[in-house]
């Protein structure tokens, strides 16, 4: 009971702290932390004053694009595509440790454009609390352009999120995180149109052989899977092993690996020397 009352108490921050703005732009990337601050910022503002962006861009894998658009259309709010070009930018392509700070840079100068054509007072993004665990330094981007954050604003951890959208009813409440597709890439290794290609059509695969939640970990010729640990024990069997090892090299690896320690978000950042947080000024 008292989970549950801290749970409505939350909710009721959040639609505060929304109907407080009077109007925002939502950058939404259709997962369940974007989409629980649309939901919400459509039930308190209404359609003309809420509305969800989405950038349009070659790390944005086009599965999770449909499911942003239908999620969208399902929540009733207003949803708009734009394109979003941080590709061409050096400084993001050659994929340095701060190569999020240029994606994310990208990101909220077109939020600033369109903020002003479309007549909206506020940029508000999805980050929650948890996401100060990581290194993550399209935060300082975050805090460049001025972005609100009103789920660390409302105090909000990634459970705390689930437990309000599926109080919403939300059919995506536990839906599993997904980075971008450049996060695959070693740091180091240039982004290209190819690379994100190869590693989008062989998650596409694993997803279609029933694995939920997935990486590859793009290592030129060597494809590194990364599943949760209870499902690794699937994914080396006979029978789903000839099955990995042919999308992979249908996705152009010439070998497939299982990585042992299974699933963890950021496991790219182990090879940072330090992992300490972005700096914020």
């Amino acid at each position: 009971m008292q989970a549950v009352e801290k749970t409505h108490q939350q909710l009721m921050q959040l639609r505060h702290l929304l109907r407080e703005m009077g109007s925002v732009l939502v950058c939404y990337s259709g997962g369940i932390d974007s989409a629980l601050v649309l939901a919400v910022a459509h039930q308190e503002l209404g359609p003309e004053r809420a509305i969800g962006m989405t950038a349009l861009s070659p790390s944005l894998a086009e599965a999770e694009r449909d499911a942003a658009s239908q999620s969208a259309h399902t929540l009733g709010a207003t949803h708009r595509l734009v394109d979003s070009h941080e590709i061409m930018r050096p400084d993001y392509a050659k994929n340095g440790p701060d190569r999020c700070f240029h994606c994310k840079t990208e990101l909220y100068e077109i939020a600033v454009q369109k903020a002003k054509e479309w007549q909206l007072g506020y940029i508000v993004n999805g980050t929650n609390l948890d996401d100060w665990g990581d290194y993550r330094p399209g935060l300082q981007a975050a805090q460049n352009a001025q972005v609100r954050s009103p789920l660390c604003e409302a105090e909000l951890r990634k459970d705390d999120v689930r437990a309000i959208a599926r109080l919403l009813g939300l059919s995506n409440w536990d839906k599993p995180a997904s980075a971008c597709l450049a996060s695959r890439i070693p740091y180091g290794t240039a982004v290209t149109f190819a690379r994100l290609r190869q590693v989008e059509q062989l998650e596409e695969a694993l997803r279609k052989l029933g694995f939920r939640q997935v990486r590859v970990r793009h290592h030129e010729e060597i494809a590194r899977i990364e599943v949760p640990t209870n499902d690794i024990a699937r994914l080396v069997t006979a029978e789903m092993s000839v099955c990995v090892d042919r999308a992979g090299r249908d996705a152009g690896y010439r070998f497939v690996t299982v990585d042992l320690r299974g699933y963890r978000t950021g496991s790219l950042n182990e090879a940072l020397p330090s992992r300490s947080l972005p700096v914020i000024a």
